[in-house]
């Protein structure tokens, strides 16, 4: 086991949990905030690309590249509705139902690829769809408004866009990380720039541009590089339990910072979801061995 490709993964994941308390100490709008954190990525990936000399090695296809850009297009989305989801609810269970990721990407499979799902897969479906319920409660599923209101409408199309960005992107194999990267947020800033209002940049105080840019050098330039620069080193089991360091860090911090009191029923919604999601990612696994 590579130690120090671990290492930087759960730092990466620990780093990746606390971007909820970052966003809503920024004082910006969701749109304003992922242009800034576009722009950080842009240039601190781009830049590790040419001082590491990767992109002497990339290999271009025009099919690769139009896939990249339409995964930049869910990339860029995704964080948006994610960041707007904080807006309106608690981080830890705009996380919980964030990381619905998978289920979706189950759910893509089935209807466009006409993958069949298991009977596991089905009933990791409606484990985590009685989790949603309950974290977010009965009351708001009444009226269309009620939902965007609360919050999980933006929650759940940051999830959707999400496995979107993962269902796309598997197809997607010659080009490195750090291509990647920058292209799809290249794309993420030519997408965000006509909406911008740069008004809402002036009046910040010091620690409001410290959060902004600590969302784009940290959360986005340095932990992708951290993410990319130990994942090629890792077997896909570690990624897939180390994953959960990014919520557990979000939800601590979120009651520990943020005084967030989840009740008797939000909490058994998280334990529902992930739960659903730990048997989804580990039930294959006992498949193979079997």
């Amino acid at each position: 086991m590579n130690i120090a490709a671990m290492l930087k993964m759960t730092i990466a994941m620990a780093l990746f949990g606390s971007i909820g308390f970052f966003t809503v100490n920024t004082g910006i709008p969701a749109e304003e905030l992922v242009f800034v954190r576009c722009i950080c990525a842009t240039l601190f990936l781009g830049g590790m690309w040419l001082f590491t000399g990767g992109y002497k090695a990339e290999q271009f296809s025009r099919k690769e590249v139009v896939k990249t850009i339409i995964c930049g297009v869910f990339l860029v989305l995704n964080w948006v509705f994610l960041f707007k989801a904080f807006e309106e609810m608690s981080i830890s269970v705009a996380i919980s139902i964030y990381n619905l990721a998978p289920i979706f990407v189950l759910i893509l499979g089935s209807l466009l690829l006409k993958e069949k799902m298991s009977v596991s897969a089905v009933f990791a479906v409606i484990v985590c769809f009685l989790g949603s319920v309950l974290i977010i409660g009965m009351e708001q599923f009444t009226s269309i408004s009620a939902i965007i209101n609360s919050g999980f409408a933006w929650a759940i199309l940051s999830a959707i866009c999400y496995a979107m960005t993962m269902f796309v992107g598997k197809g997607i194999t010659q080009l490195s990380a750090y291509a990647l990267t920058f292209i799809q947020t290249t794309v993420g800033i030519i997408m965000l720039l006509p909406f911008i209002d740069f008004g809402v940049f002036h009046g910040l105080t010091g620690w409001n541009w410290f959060y902004i840019l600590g969302t784009g050098l940290i959360h986005t330039g340095f932990v992708y590089y951290l993410f990319f620069d130990s994942l090629r080193n890792l077997p896909t089991i570690i990624v897939s339990a180390l994953v959960f360091v990014d919520p557990v860090v979000a939800i601590l911090l979120d009651i520990l910072i943020l005084d967030f009191r989840p009740t008797i029923w939000q909490t058994l919604g998280i334990v529902l979801i992930f739960g659903g999601i730990i048997y989804t990612l580990v039930k294959p696994s006992k498949q193979a061995l079997d």
